[in-house]
């Protein structure tokens, strides 16, 4: 303790200490006791992408540190928690939390401390260091093949639910990389935790129709495009894994590149687009020969981080939730690591009807579900059902197609591209996209 018996608190997030954290630490160390409130994994998850390193490493650095005297954990942006139960003199953060998403949190931290005679103290914001700019310099450098296919695991233990976009291209995966809603208000931040490469998006922007036509040499190059430019796990729609021993095979060559997991569906025959219901002929796989399938991919693996999950197509095939629920337990009884289940229904209780019997004999199965149908119920709430990723399987496609339809259409119309000027990208943009 100083002499005068002052505490300081100063809450942490990054596990890149830079300059700037070194100088509010030092700041702080000069008026009293420093504890530090380090965001649990957890925390930093609600709001970016985990940390590189972990909790207990992150508090072992900052506990060598001499200026420090306590690391004690913050489980979220909001300080009030902690600031409550230690009461410190000081609050110490740099002024650039003012305006933008961190702006609630001060006002927060200044009406707590208001509550017992605390004090803000702002130091100036240490210019040319950025923690989101060295964190994205490095996150290329330790997106390794291990640290990529084993994120999807991490975030389901981090994260109420994963949210994954579909990606079919570099060009979709960089948008996903970087796509952002912040909320100020709530001190939320949004980002697309995962991605899903989608066979029928994947056939449809190479032209071709979804009946598993575009090879697996194909779409293994669509997958190594998308993850040559982006970081985030990738999850791989892998139609019904063909035959046994070419899934094995399948199983092995994405694990190898750092997939993260791959879903198969318990159909049979040439494939028709789930979508498409009852109004097409959806023929489902006999149960224990697709366990068998998922069993034989469960052996041939070589890291326990990979994922097989079965996509379970009962209420599609109009089987029944009787029989969606035994397949789904076949499945797991086989080494699935997690279980789809798909429904078209507009009105999303096919699926709340699955969760609600499935949950209370596996509360702790991954759980993902692919709400194109009944996009109108909230992911929170698809998360409150039992679900844990949640996939916007075709969106990418779907708002593309049209916009070209649209560009080409228009040109013709008026014979010269002036009318879609004010609809596209202009060419100086464009090649700011891609990073050099």
């Amino acid at each position: 303790m100083t002499a005068d018996n002052k505490t300081v608190y100063i809450a942490i997030a990054s596990d890149i200490l830079h300059r700037g954290h070194l100088n509010i630490i030092e700041a702080g160390a000069k008026l009293g006791e420093v504890i530090v409130g380090l965001l649990t994994d957890e925390g930093i998850a609600t709001y970016k992408r985990p940390p590189i390193l972990d909790f207990e490493t992150r508090r072992e650095l900052l506990e060598s540190m001499r200026q420090v005297s306590k690391v004690v954990p913050q489980s979220s942006l909001s300080y009030a928690e902690n600031l409550r139960a230690f009461r410190p003199d000081y609050v110490i953060h740099g002024d650039d939390w003012r305006a933008g998403i961190q702006e609630a949190a001060r006002t927060e931290v200044i009406n707590v401390l208001a509550e017992y005679g605390g004090e803000l103290v702002e130091v100036p914001y240490t210019v040319g260091v950025s923690g989101s700019e060295v964190d994205a310099k490095l996150r290329p450098l330790v997106n390794t093949t291990e640290l990529r296919r084993a994120r999807l695991r991490q975030l389901l233990r981090l994260k109420p639910w994963v949210r994954a976009m579909e990606t079919s291209n570099g060009l979709s995966a960089l948008i996903v990389e970087h796509a952002k809603h912040e909320d100020p208000a709530t001190m939320a931040v949004r980002e697309y935790d995962a991605m899903w490469v989608s066979s029928l998006c994947d056939s449809a922007f190479k032209g071709k129709p979804d009946i598993e036509l575009v090879d697996f040499s194909s779409r293994l190059q669509t997958i190594h495009d998308i993850m040559e430019v982006s970081t985030k796990p990738v999850i791989v729609d892998g139609d019904t894994g063909g035959r046994v021993e070419h899934f094995v095979y399948t199983v092995r060559t994405l694990e190898r590149v750092g997939v993260s997991a791959v879903i198969i569906e318990d159909k049979t025959g040439l494939k028709q687009n789930s979508l498409f219901g009852t109004d097409a002929t959806q023929v489902l796989d006999d149960p224990d020969q697709f366990a068998a399938k998922i069993n034989a991919g469960k052996q041939a693996q070589t890291t326990r981080d990979f994922m097989i999950i079965a996509r379970c197509e009962s209420l599609i095939a109009g089987a029944g939730m009787e029989d969606a629920l035994f397949r789904a337990k076949t499945y797991l009884a086989a080494g699935a690591d997690g279980i789809m289940i798909h429904s078209r229904e507009k009105d999303g209780e096919e699926v709340k009807e699955f969760l609600g019997s499935f949950r209370q004999e596996f509360p702790d199965v991954p759980v993902i579900l692919v709400p194109t149908s009944y996009n109108h119920i909230l992911e929170a709430d698809l998360a409150k059902m039992g679900a844990n990723v949640i996939i916007h399987a075709n969106h990418m496609l779907r708002s593309a197609y049209p916009a070209m339809v649209d560009t080409a259409e228009k040109i013709l119309r008026y014979g010269r591209s002036k009318e879609v000027d004010g609809q596209i990208m202009s060419i100086k943009e464009v090649l700011k996209i891609i990073p050099e």
